[in-house]
């Protein structure tokens, strides 16, 4: 999917999502290649740079507004933005270095009215970084 960045509304420099790998109605797999110059590591930490558990987080989100979306049938317009209802069972397993590559992938295990019910993975190499389960929902955008 090369026109992905359609079905989103993030940009740089907070974009998390490199690359589409595979997408169905039911689940996206994506990959983003974490670069030593991220402006978040100048601070977390010094030194020692990792990359903060929130940001890993964010880009198994914005991989499922991608998903969202496309089920939708249609790019992201400016009327309607995915949000986050509920975040739960969060598991950081390993740490996220720099020149790591971030396998996510995303699976919708039910929709309930107007939300999507998910459950989300990052792999770095054969290791998992990062388990988590979320909610999210297509929201009408207030001025």
């Amino acid at each position: 999917m090369k026109n992905f960045l359609d079905y989103m509304p993030q940009r740089e420099p907070f974009l998390f999502v490199d690359r589409v790998v595979a997408v169905t109605d039911n689940s996206i797999e994506t990959e983003k290649q974490v670069k030593a110059d991220e402006p978040f590591f100048a601070g977390h930490f010094p030194g020692r740079p990792i990359m903060p558990g929130v940001l890993i987080c964010e880009a198994v989100f914005q991989s499922s507004s991608i998903l969202m979306s496309k089920r939708e049938g249609a790019p992201s317009d400016d009327e309607r933005i995915p949000l986050i209802t509920r975040i739960s069972n969060v598991k950081l397993k390993r740490v996220v270095l720099p020149g790591d590559l971030m396998e996510v992938e995303v699976k919708l295990k039910e929709i309930v009215g107007q939300a999507a019910y998910m459950v989300g993975k990052v792999k770095v190499g054969e290791k998992t970084a990062l388990t988590i389960e979320f909610t999210a929902m297509l929201v009408t955008k207030t001025a």
